[in-house]
């Protein structure tokens, strides 16, 4: 049975002729799955709409699909469908569009209302987890390759079903979409995990320049010039962090890159215990409780952060250990 918010967001896109799709900045998987997804469903559904995933493209993530290059000041008055973000001022490609009316669906914390319907379902382990759900609920046609990019999203963002945001619900839609698709899963762990012999290389330098506190907090600065030597770019520590989820002792984790593109630090955190997304919402960054990110310009921010982040675990630990 549908829900009300799921009823309302059919509705509200079978009214509108055009339609643009965003997603937060430094997209993951899970973001670009979600888009590439609603978009290529949307658009099978309805032909003679005209459906814009946009956004800065990430070249690692072109194999789930590519993005629209369209002038959105160009456009007139479209809906605009933004995923997998809770706050505006991160929503990728929107600062020149001019939106009729928006409807956010989001797995993070509630931070901002954006004025229009929000569908927000802390508890779902990803945005593909609720776009497969969408799906699911509606007569759109899934194709195999909508299905597939659901599944790798819903696979990465819940670190392969490990995370504590997986339910029964998860594996529900999961099973529900193979089912009716026969998409043959196994082969997309390939495609999630495959990587280049430089990145395997860059995750023994995460390893082996790991800082471990006292407190059981552990970081790593990856500087520019590590980048460059290993011939990997600023966000490959992201796609890493959760390789690093069962460190004994450890109950706080952070990478910091610095991009030098954009000039500004980029910092990953994670944590087994100890909530962080408060911590990270007070350096311009945010999150879930236990999975977060933080981009700030200032080094002296780094330190004031990674001071906060040990603290946090110092607590945790002596009242939980």
């Amino acid at each position: 049975m549908k829900s009300d918010v799921i009823k309302k967001i059919l509705k509200k896109i079978k009214q509108y002729d055009t339609i643009v799709i965003a997603r937060h900045v430094g997209a993951d998987p899970d973001a670009i799955c979600s888009q590439i997804s609603l978009r290529d469903a949307i658009a099978l559904q309805y032909p003679k709409k005209k459906v814009y995933a946009i956004g800065v493209g990430v070249s690692k993530f072109r194999k789930f699909g590519t993005l629209d290059r369209i002038d959105v000041s160009t456009l007139h008055k479209p809906l605009l469908i933004t995923l997998d973000v809770p706050n505006f001022y991160r929503v990728d490609g929107v600062e020149e569009l001019k939106f009729s009316e928006v409807i956010k669906i989001d797995h993070h914390p509630f931070e901002e209302d954006f004025g229009g319907i929000e569908w927000i379902e802390e508890g779902s382990s990803s945005t593909c987890q609720m776009i497969a759900k969408l799906l699911l609920a509606s007569n759109y046609t899934i194709t195999p390759n909508v299905a597939s990019n659901l599944f790798c999203g819903i696979v990465s963002d819940s670190n392969r079903f490990l995370l504590f945001y997986t339910s029964v619900e998860t594996f529900q839609i999961v099973t529900d979409l193979l089912k009716q698709t026969k998409i043959p899963f196994t082969k997309l762990y390939e495609k999630l995990y495959e990587r280049p012999l430089e990145e395997i290389r860059f995750h023994g330098y995460l390893s082996r320049h790991l800082e471990v506190t006292e407190n059981g907090f552990a970081y790593v600065k990856i500087s520019n010039e590590v980048i460059l030597e290993y011939g990997v770019d600023a966000s490959t520590a992201s796609n890493m962090i959760n390789d690093f989820n069962f460190i004994k002792d450890v109950f706080v984790w952070a990478f910091v890159t610095y991009d030098a593109k954009n000039n500004l630090y980029k910092v990953n955190i994670r944590s087994k215990g100890p909530i962080i997304n408060e911590i990270a919402s007070r350096y311009h960054g945010g999150g879930h409780k236990f999975a977060s990110g933080v981009r700030i310009q200032s080094a002296d921010e780094i330190d004031a952060l990674l001071k906060e982040l040990d603290e946090a675990s110092r607590i945790y630990k002596e009242n939980n250990i």
